[in-house]
């Protein structure tokens, strides 16, 4: 049990590259998940660990692909709602306070955005998860 926990503890950390992935199409990064996470268990784990990893692997890559490029121009391009400060660190992946009030994006219900500390970040608005900085 306790090699199982490891494997898939390894897997959400090394299929995490994953995540970070700028493409155009959210399914890339699930997709890519599931294979960093399955390659990682595999060499930690044999096969069982590869199944282990490719779970955790595809649940990570998939939870924040980013917006489609539509998405953030639509953001960039709408009147930016009140920037509101906070004492943290703004980061892909974390939720934000809340305190921060998320604006829906037009025709793109699965998105929200917001300023916070002068910087508009697109947000899941289930999780509240920032899923990308707007530069």
């Amino acid at each position: 049990m306790k090699k199982l926990v490891f494997i898939a503890a390894a897997a959400a950390l090394l299929g995490g590259p994953a995540i970070a992935q700028n493409n155009n199409d959210g399914n890339r990064g699930t997709a890519a998940g599931i294979a960093g996470g399955a390659a990682t268990g595999a060499i930690i784990g044999g096969p069982v660990g590869a199944g282990v990893g490719a779970v955790v692997g595809g649940a990570l890559g998939g939870a924040l692909a980013p917006p489609p490029p539509r998405v953030v121009t639509t953001v960039q391009q709408m009147p930016a709602p009140p920037s509101v400060v906070v004492r943290k660190r703004i980061v892909v992946g974390q939720p934000l306070p809340e305190t921060v009030v998320l604006t829906p994006v037009p025709q793109a219900p699965e998105y929200s955005v917001a300023v916070v500390n002068d910087q508009r970040v697109i947000v899941e608005p289930r999780s509240r998860r920032v899923v990308q900085i707007v530069r």
